[in-house]
């Protein structure tokens, strides 16, 4: 898999301090998982944190913190369930595996709505600001002209799409804010499925966008 774009490092500085929405955190790991030149900048961005946490003053204890824990000690302990493993038989093996252990059947299996011509959706339904979504795009169809009324990512988990910055394939991130406007078309006669993460709704720059965006929810 050769991957051409990248985040942002502000997006990398987010995702390790945790403060990216749930959706965003998701297609981050994901991309993550794929992409050994992001996961190196993701230890720099680690390393950086934990400078900066040992020059932060201590915070002042409650005097019965001490207590406190020695109480929780005493507590029964709760089972964890087995964490999940990288299966032959998942449902979905070509996907990256944060999003592979979210989904229970394969792709064809899930239950896609229709948003208009050539283009279906999956609303993922996490927690928190903004939303997550799968899209599945068919061949030669492009997603209305938009822009964003926040931030916008996108990893491209099969197919590709070209739009004004460039060329997308399997693997590839678009990190987008409200100064970037584009309409993405699916350049090739294979279908594009792309998991797509927002804080913010997208601002449709023709009438038709505009008239179908109450309907679609993006």
């Amino acid at each position: 898999m050769k991957i051409s774009h990248h985040f942002d490092d502000a997006t990398l500085m987010a995702y390790s301090a945790g403060t990216l929405p749930q959706g965003m955190a998701l297609l981050v790991a994901c991309h993550l998982h794929w992409c050994p030149h992001c996961r190196d900048r993701m230890h720099a961005t680690d390393a950086v944190g934990g400078a900066l946490l040992e020059q932060l003053q201590p915070a002042t204890l409650q005097a019965d913190a001490f207590d406190q824990l020695l109480a929780r000690l005493d507590e029964p302990e709760q089972a964890t369930p087995a964490a999940q493993q990288p299966d032959e038989t998942a449902a979905n093996p070509d996907l990256p595996m944060p999003l592979a252990q979210l989904l229970d059947k394969p792709l064809d299996e899930l239950a896609w709505k229709r948003i208009g011509y050539g283009v279906k959706q999956l609303d993922l339904h996490l927690e928190g600001p903004g939303a997550a979504r799968l899209l599945r795009i068919s061949p030669g169809v492009s997603v209305p002209h938009h822009t964003h009324g926040g931030n916008e990512l996108t990893l491209i988990l099969k197919g590709s799409y070209n739009d004004e910055l460039g060329r997308f394939r399997q693997g590839d991130v678009a990190d987008l804010d409200g100064e970037v406007s584009h309409q993405p078309l699916v350049d090739t006669d294979e279908e594009c499925i792309c998991l797509i993460a927002t804080d913010a709704p997208l601002k449709f720059s023709g009438l038709m966008g505009r008239l179908v965006q109450p309907f679609i929810g993006l």
